[in-house]
């Protein structure tokens, strides 16, 4: 059975963290490394070896 607890302030616990924020900027810039090498990398195949993997050229994009 599922217990709901409410009557606890809806901001608590809730607090600026600058550690936090940075992980969370760090992190977005990794991911979007990740994705322009991962495009950066499917742009140099052929089109024989992006057919071999399932891809084409346009889905290259969507990395």
């Amino acid at each position: 059975m599922a217990v709901f607890e409410t009557s606890r302030a809806l901001n608590e616990g809730v607090r600026f963290n600058p550690s936090n924020l940075f992980t969370q900027i760090f992190g977005a810039v990794m991911a979007w490394n990740d994705r322009r090498v991962t495009r950066k990398t499917l742009s140099a195949l052929s089109s024989r070896e992006l057919e071999d993997i399932g891809l084409s050229r346009g889905d290259i994009a969507n990395f």
